[in-house]
């Protein structure tokens, strides 16, 4: 306090701290933590999806249901998954992201707490229908996390593949973990491996707080009414396609009606949207070509992505094979689906999007042939490289094409990132639920097709059916002492074996649907990208400059040489006209 202050003249120099190298932006433990942070993040709410998904079929039985009635397990998770993301970034915004952070991983644990005390169908699903809504924001965490220590230049080339990639993991790895976890106390097991990820997941949320941002209050009361619209049209859509196939399209009416309800609230959202002067979603920028186009190609990749959980799983459970049999086939699927991502991380960049696709769409459409080849007797090593490839396509389209939707977004303002995320997000969820119901209801027909087809060509009175029956009744007289029975035994067996000859028949015609829809969108995308081509060879012709007309000079004239020029040497090459 005795010191006199330093005039401006005498103060020393600010002295600016050079510019972090990548991956130390904030140290590297601090770095790895957050990335950590960000991959459990994204595996927990990934797992609480895959888990019910996985396991239905043993989940019906410990609640006293039919496997029909366990579905809406999975409805009710999905509904609030399709629409919530929707206002949370605006929650977010208006309450900071330390609050959005703190409450949505805290009720995340309670629901995973409350998930302990299911007795019965009822009970089970209004907890799914909560862990939906309490998962949801866990997939913007991730994001966050995953983008906070990264330095500008590394956010989108590392951070966005990278969540991305941990993002599809939870249906795949919990197909590699459920049977070991089911084995011992059923679907208690699963609860407390949620339980303790979600607990881990609440510790590091508070030893690794996200930067505050300034609150806004963004949050209008036109957009709760929105809001509550939009989710009326999702739910009733997920209902819709995850049910469909199941209750069938013609048998139930509820099914029509919900879609009619679900339209309707979509229409009526989007009039209110678009006579606002600050709306919840721009309408007319979300229908633009771009937006549109983009759209489109995220949901024709999401549904034909769905051969992989919707086809194989479903087609090995119709032949006998048993969950544990799978886990060496899904580890493949795991291990490349994270090969795919980190190969996105050298090469990404706006203008490799269409080769990233491209290559995609190879694998997909090489994959689907390969599976379209399934008999009776193929199991799970036989389709691994297939699914791997089909897994690691996966990888490879989903980080370019976010990329290059936030690029079109950012270049309109950051307004506009809210639109492209509920784009992005609803064409994955609803693109997932609608591609599941649309491969089951073509599954569920083409399997009756077949089976009539066959009874047709197989009639009962054939020697080769005839032969059949007796080599059956042989086999099993060892073990039924009563003729009478023992033929009725070897006929139901025959009729099974018809029957899932029908259904790999099947899933065949859909698998080479699979491959002939990937075959026509790389054809497209192949078109687009030689017009692309043409039109900047045009540009750059259009622009390139007239050529000057060089000044005639005498022939018996000599250009005149400096004195202080050097003479050329043998070697040097004649001036351009």
């Amino acid at each position: 306090m005795t010191e006199t202050p330093q005039t401006p003249a005498e103060a020393p120099a600010a002295q600016v701290p050079p510019a972090p190298p990548p991956f130390e932006f904030l140290g590297w433990p601090l770095t790895l933590g957050f990335i950590g942070a960000s991959i459990l993040i994204s595996l927990t709410q990934g797992l609480a999806q895959g888990f019910v998904s996985v396991n239905i079929s043993q989940i019906a039985g410990e609640v006293g249901a039919t496997t029909t009635e366990a579905s809406w397990l999975m409805a009710a998770f999905l509904i609030p998954r399709a629409s919530l993301p929707l206002l949370l970034i605006k929650i977010r915004t208006q309450y900071g992201l330390r609050r959005f952070a703190e409450v949505a991983i805290i009720t995340y644990l309670l629901v995973s707490i409350a998930a302990l005390m299911i007795s019965d169908l009822r009970s089970a699903v209004m907890v799914q229908f909560f862990a939906g809504m309490a998962s949801a924001p866990l997939s913007t965490l991730a994001f966050l996390y995953m983008l906070e220590p990264l330095p500008p230049q590394w956010k989108m080339r590392l951070g966005l593949p990278m969540v991305l990639t941990f993002a599809m993991l939870g249906t795949p790895l919990a197909r590699v973990i459920s049977p070991a976890l089911m084995s011992d106390t059923g679907w208690v097991s699963l609860h407390l491996l949620s339980l303790g990820m979600a607990a881990v997941a609440l510790a590091l949320v508070y030893l690794l707080p996200l930067k505050p941002t300034p609150h806004v209050k963004v949050i209008a009361p036109l957009d709760i009414v929105s809001f509550l619209l939009i989710a009326v049209g999702f739910g009733g859509l997920t209902v819709a396609f995850v049910m469909g196939a199941t209750y069938w399209w013609t048998e139930a009416p509820w099914l029509g009606w919900t879609l009619v309800v679900s339209i309707l609230s979509l229409m009526i959202a989007v009039v209110i949207e678009l006579h606002r002067k600050a709306p919840l979603l721009d309408i007319r920028w979300i229908m633009s070509p771009a937006i549109v186009h983009l759209t489109v190609t995220l949901l024709i990749f999401r549904l034909i992505l769905s051969e992989q959980s919707a086809g194989a799983p479903r087609m090995f459970q119709v032949l006998g094979v048993t969950q544990d049999q799978l886990v060496p086939l899904f580890s493949v699927i795991v291990v490349s689906s994270i090969l795919g991502g980190l190969a996105c991380i050298p090469f990404i960049k706006a203008e490799n999007v269409p080769r990233f696709h491209v290559v995609a769409l190879v694998l997909i459409a090489a994959g689907a042939w390969m599976d379209s080849h399934s008999t009776i007797d193929t199991r799970p090593h036989q389709m691994m490289l297939s699914q791997a490839m089909i897994a690691a396509a996966g990888s490879l389209f989903l980080a370019p094409a976010m990329l290059r939707g936030l690029m079109s977004a950012l270049a309109r303002g950051p307004n506009y990132i809210l639109s492209f995320v509920i784009v992005f997000l609803s064409t994955q969820s609803l693109g997932g639920a609608i591609g599941s119901g649309v491969f089951s209801t073509l599954i569920n027909h083409r399997e009756a097709f077949h089976l009539e087809v066959l009874r047709e060509q197989i009639p009962a009175t054939s020697p080769m059916v005839t032969s059949a029956i007796a080599a059956r009744v042989a086999a099993v007289s060892s073990q039924i002492a009563d003729p009478m029975q023992a033929r009725a035994q070897a006929v139901t067996m025959i009729g099974t074996d018809i029957t899932n000859q029908a259904y790999v028949l099947a899933y065949n015609d859909l698998y080479l649907l699979t491959f002939l829809i990937a075959c026509l969108a790389l054809f497209a995308l192949l078109l687009h990208m030689w017009r692309d081509w043409i039109v900047q060879r045009l540009e750059a012709w259009r622009s390139r400059p007239p050529p000057e007309a060089a000044p005639e000079t005498p022939a018996s004239a000599e250009p005149e040489t400096p004195a202080s020029a050097e003479p050329e040497t043998a070697t040097a090459k004649p001036a351009a006209s």
